[in-house]
């Protein structure tokens, strides 16, 4: 019988949790075994931007380290996980029965969105793993779209996930220079509180139009990119779908790393 995982949005935050102890780091080193292993993984990338949405087809895709300025180890990594063409081809006719123009790509590797949270939950890296483009000047709507059309590969025992961080201003971090156990502002407690509410409660609509209706939703996230992996696996979950915080910690004083499972 095949397995039906939840879908997930995850926070990655930033490529130093391979390398720094840290609750986030714990909980993902934790999880996959929790979870079990699906047939395969599909993972919307906050790092991973195009005008349509996108499928790598790679039988073995490369890595991408894009990120600068970070320790020689983090570049050495690995995360060999071979590709599906199968599940990007399938995907992409799945997005284009719901209207949706996709289409599978080949050249394109495992940004840090994804083998990052990966490499510690699935080390293994014997699963086959597909990523999905965002498109971040499509907001919201288009994302729970995209969502909705592949929420039957949860049926297949594909493991859905977005993967972005709850809250995201690297402008602020920079700023500040905080240590990773920094106090967290109240702006984005708040922000994070109104999250965990509107997740729990089901409310996708205002998951979706969070620019709109969250406190200090421009604050947090300055641009787009790693909020919209939230409102595609909160859809991707199926219609009346809930969310379960399963995990929150927060880096840097302005990084909540909350992790949620959606089911």
């Amino acid at each position: 019988m095949t397995q039906t995982f939840p879908t997930l949005y995850i926070s990655h935050g930033s490529p130093m949790v391979m390398l720094e102890n840290s609750a986030a780091r714990d909980f993902l080193s934790g999880y996959g075994r929790e979870l079990g292993a699906p047939r395969a993984i599909l993972v919307a990338s906050a790092h991973f931007e195009a005008r349509a949405p996108l499928l790598t087809a790679d039988r073995e895709p490369e890595m991408i380290y894009d990120f600068g300025g970070f320790p020689r180890a983090l570049f050495e990594m690995q995360y060999p996980a071979p590709g599906s063409p199968e599940l990007a081809l399938r995907a992409a006719n799945m997005l284009g029965e719901a209207g949706i123009a996709a289409r599978p790509v080949e050249g394109r590797g495992f940004d840090h969105g994804t083998w990052v949270p990966l490499k510690l939950m699935y080390p293994q890296a014997d699963i086959p793993v597909v990523q999905l483009s965002i498109q971040t000047n499509l907001g919201g709507e288009h994302h729970v779209a995209l969502g909705r059309a592949l929420a039957p590969l949860r049926e297949e025992g594909v493991l859905i996930i977005g993967s972005g961080s709850i809250t995201h201003n690297l402008r602020e971090l920079m700023r500040t220079r905080a240590a990773i156990d920094a106090p967290t502002p109240d702006w984005v407690m708040k922000f994070d509180e109104w999250v965990l509410e509107k997740t729990t409660t089901g409310a996708l609509d205002d998951i979706a139009h969070y620019l709109e209706r969250a406190p200090y939703a421009r604050e947090n996230h300055p641009s787009a990119d790693h909020y919209l992996p939230l409102p595609f696996a909160m859809a991707a979950a199926g219609e009346g779908a809930r969310g379960r915080r399963v995990h929150s910690s927060c880096q840097y004083g302005v990084l909540m790393m909350d992790a949620y499972a959606f089911a």
